[in-house]
């Protein structure tokens, strides 16, 4: 009967399907595990977007072993076919083979529903990490003297994406990453970034928040008030109107102008500056 020979194929085909699922999960976490600590921890910085590239790799990994799996299901599937597993079922009733297929179905389904999000999670961080990697490699080129970048740092109110510290001022530039079309164009309507092409708007006061709360934990260290310039960086993007003087919007390609966005009230001291340096080194190590 038909009935029995695909569900003893698929029935062979999903438990070794599910056998190499778990043993490629387990052995991914193993290594992850262990490679997550890398050599020379208390030396590597961050680099730009670094824990973005983390989560692509998570992803990519996951990704390939979904693959790997479904290849592993179709020619199960059809190696038992053919070898005759009909065997396993015969003389079962009509009602129970179809519960066994429908279950088979549901966890197909389920499988199917995981891969294609892992693939979506994957698109959508792939273009964030460039994003942010398109902007830290232009502060690279800001570096200079006693200037310096880091990144991914670390505050209570969550992740900055890159901070400058120089003795002209303190900047923080997190990276709003939205795909764009040609000269489509954004602008800072008080905490709002409204979009050309009829993108939702996207409020930044989880920006601000963070800014001021780097702030705040700057000015704790120093023991005296320490001014953090928020600069939002919208990569692809041409730069419209900005009506709020508390950030400065750019793209990847006019970044350099914040170098000019300062006062005298901002200027650093050596001492505040070579404190703040070794407070965002140790924040940023890779261990």
């Amino acid at each position: 009967m038909e009935l029995e020979a695909i569900s003893g194929a698929a029935t062979v085909a999903l438990t070794s399907t599910i056998v190499f699922l778990l043993i490629a999960k387990t052995w991914n976490t193993v290594a992850r595990t262990v490679a997550s600590t890398p050599s020379f921890s208390d030396r590597i910085m961050r680099e730009a977007a670094q824990r973005f590239r983390d989560e692509l790799e998570r992803l990519s990994s996951s990704q390939q072993i979904y693959l790997s799996g479904s290849l592993v299901f179709v020619m199960l599937f059809v190696a038992a076919y053919l070898l005759k597993a009909r065997e396993l079922f015969a003389g079962y009733p009509s009602w129970q083979l179809y519960l066994q297929l429908g279950f088979i179905g549901l966890t197909t389904g389920f499988a199917i529903y995981r891969l294609c999000k892992t693939v979506a999670a994957r698109y959508r961080v792939s273009f964030v990490r460039d994003a942010n990697i398109a902007v830290g490699h232009q502060l690279q080129q800001l570096s200079a003297g006693a200037t310096r970048v880091y990144h991914d740092v670390e505050t209570s109110a969550g992740v900055v994406d890159h901070v400058i510290v120089s003795q002209n001022g303190v900047y923080a530039i997190n990276v709003v990453a939205r795909r764009s079309h040609k000269r489509a164009s954004a602008r800072l309507i008080e905490n709002t970034l409204q979009f050309s092409n009829g993108k939702a708007a996207v409020s930044i006061v989880d920006i601000a928040a963070k800014s001021k709360r780097l702030q705040k934990e700057f000015r704790q260290l120093l023991g005296h008030k320490v001014r953090v310039r928020s600069v939002i960086a919208l990569p692809g993007w041409e730069i419209g109107e900005q009506s709020s003087y508390d950030h400065l919007l750019v793209n990847e390609r006019n970044l350099a102008m914040l170098s000019g966005w300062k006062d005298n009230s901002d200027h650093l001291m050596n001492e505040d500056a070579d404190l703040l340096h070794q407070e965002l080194r140790s924040r940023c190590l890779r261990a």
